[in-house]
């Protein structure tokens, strides 16, 4: 009798101890991603990022030198040289828009969306710089190259530089996953020896970042 009573003493110790066991941290309820959800979510925003993108090529008119105009429905839309009226003549130089749809051989597809990235914020090109973050606008320093091939002339990178990250890595991802991939060899541009480096000082075309506001032809608000 006495072992009964002992061991009604000790469940009615356990009872209080089970359930505060229960309430712990263990018993919480643990929430697992919903897979599908999470999938439905990440290609909402791609195909976001990506409508972005295209709005700033249309707005921009990307299309008026690489193929197309404005009008993504046309024949060869960014897809670079077709014809000799498409050309540029530079003074003793010819340049020649590249084809900017995702091919493997002809295009951008052999490229990352950050080579992308850093022609359009550095004006590099993408086959002469490496697949990394660019921390510095001074040859040789924080991955910029140290002997910069730019971008050929007319290209208007020295503007577009200013854009926030947000729409340059919007229109890196319309170029890279946005497009159709159109097969179209365009023939290297032409240009001086140091690949336009003594065209894009900053003499020429301004500092990056941008001086602050106000400067002396600003007024403050």
């Amino acid at each position: 009798m006495e072992m009964l009573r002992s061991s009604s003493r000790t469940a009615g110790l356990m009872l209080p101890l089970l359930v505060l066991a229960a309430c712990g941290p263990k018993a919480a309820t643990v929430a697992v991603p919903d897979t599908a959800a999470v999938a439905a979510s990440a290609a909402a925003e791609s195909k976001e990022q990506v409508l972005l993108g295209r709005y700033l090529v249309l707005s921009h008119d990307c299309g008026g030198c690489h193929g197309g105009g404005t009008d993504a429905t046309a024949k060869g839309w960014l897809a670079g040289v077709m014809s000799p009226l498409q050309e540029f003549k530079i003074g003793p130089f010819t340049t020649r828009p590249r084809n900017l749809t995702p091919d493997n051989e002809t295009g951008l597809g052999r490229f990352t969306e950050r080579q992308i990235f850093n022609s359009l914020r550095f004006g590099l090109r993408p086959e002469s710089t490496p697949d990394v973050e660019i921390t510095s606008t001074i040859p040789g320093q924080g991955n910029y190259p140290a002997t910069p091939h730019y971008l050929a002339v007319p290209m208007p990178w020295p503007s577009w530089r200013h854009m926030p990250d947000k729409e340059l890595w919007a229109i890196a991802a319309y170029l890279h996953r946005g497009l159709a991939p159109v097969v179209n060899k365009v023939k290297d541009s032409e240009g001086p020896p140091d690949f336009w480096a003594s065209t894009y000082t900053v003499d020429k075309i301004g500092a990056y970042p941008a001086v602050a506001f106000p400067t002396a032809n600003e007024k403050g608000q």
